[in-house]
């Protein structure tokens, strides 16, 4: 598979010359021909727009998170960071993202 090709309407497809990710929606998993997949995470994205030369952004939320016990896989554009977390973790990230002084706000 090439990079372009990954997958139409993919969230994410980074191409870093070893391998392709591709992220897409899990009902949407069986489209993509995948050497390893991963299910059961939920995306938290930071609204708004975070200046490119922002220091310690990500450091603050990881921190934040690992002190709940939380992993998270981050996928960051050009102004703005989302992170991805298990399910199972998300009522723990919630808790801790707002412990760190962030507003978290849930869409159903």
């Amino acid at each position: 598979m090439k990079a372009k090709e990954a997958v139409d309407g993919a969230f994410a497809v980074v191409y870093d010359g070893r391998e392709i990710t591709v992220i897409v929606e899990e009902s949407r998993v069986d489209e993509v021909n995948a050497f390893d997949v991963q299910r059961g995470y939920r995306l938290l994205t930071f609204d708004g727009v975070l200046p490119f030369d922002l220091v310690g952004f990500i450091a603050r939320v990881s921190t934040a998170l690992a002190e709940e016990g939380v992993s998270i896989f981050v996928v960051s554009s050009y102004s703005t960071d989302h992170i991805f977390v298990k399910e199972s973790d998300l009522d723990r990230a919630i808790k801790g993202l707002r412990k760190a002084g962030f507003e978290v706000v849930v869409d159903s």
